[in-house]
């Protein structure tokens, strides 16, 4: 699992049976502060999520496809969480409801 900021949206005209209905987004993998720390991914969202927002992402092909119930799907990142706060060493450095607060 990673912690992941979503960048933006995706818009794919191809037709995939297990896509149908679900929203693809780009997500980078940051750090706990909210630093980028890897590549921007494709992730299929199950949440609702939107740009901006803290996300915890499997990225992880075997537990994606059993999330989506599609053991012969090709499923590698899938969103299945908001994050909102993060803890480290007792000191909250991201709380969602007060913005990032590094």
């Amino acid at each position: 699992m990673l912690i992941a900021q979503v960048v933006g949206t995706v818009v794919a005209p191809v037709q995939i049976p297990l896509l149908e209905g679900r929203s693809l987004l780009v997500v980078r993998p940051v750090d706990p502060h909210g630093k980028p720390t890897g590549k921007t991914r494709v992730a299929i969202d199950r949440i609702g999520a939107g740009e901006g927002d803290r996300v915890l992402v499997i990225d992880e092909g075997n537990s994606g496809r059993q999330l989506l119930d599609a053991p012969q799907g090709a499923v590698k990142t899938v969103i299945v969480g908001f994050i909102d706060a993060i803890e480290l060493g007792g000191r909250i450095v991201f709380d969602h409801r007060r913005g990032d607060i590094g």
